[in-house]
């Protein structure tokens, strides 16, 4: 199982990025999956998630407006628009997905997850 996270990079504060998440190894369309990121000398925290269909979404406090999360079931895969980037929002950024069926509960909790990406850099320069 599988979590190749990519589209990390270097922009300026304003800019946008689009992350995305492809899995392998198992099908995740039965499943909540999120975002995470963890910056220097910080914690992991929560970005955002959704659950297994995509009909409800969740957003941490600092990004709601400027993210958003979406997914493909079809194509195993999980997305993070983000808009309107800020030097704070420097961080590694994780995509997870939990192994529980139809279970959307603890959305925000990291240890809810199970299979993690290795991590995309996103760097915002003011």
């Amino acid at each position: 199982v599988q979590l190749q996270a990519s589209g990390g990079g270097l922009v300026q504060s304003g800019g946008s990025l689009r992350l995305s998440c492809a899995g392998s190894g198992r099908t995740f369309n039965r499943n909540k999956m999120g975002w995470f990121r963890q910056a220097p000398g910080k914690e992991r925290e929560f970005v955002a998630a959704i659950t297994w269909n995509g009909e409800s979404t969740y957003y941490s406090d600092s990004v709601r407006g400027r993210f958003t999360i979406s997914r493909d079931n079809a194509k195993n895969s999980l997305y993070l628009q983000m808009n309107s980037l800020k030097p704070e929002d420097t961080a590694a950024y994780y995509c997870a997905a939990d192994r529980t069926f139809y279970y959307s509960g603890e959305i925000f909790q990291a240890n809810e997850y199970d299979d993690w990406g290795q991590g995309t850099q996103v760097t915002v320069s003011s």
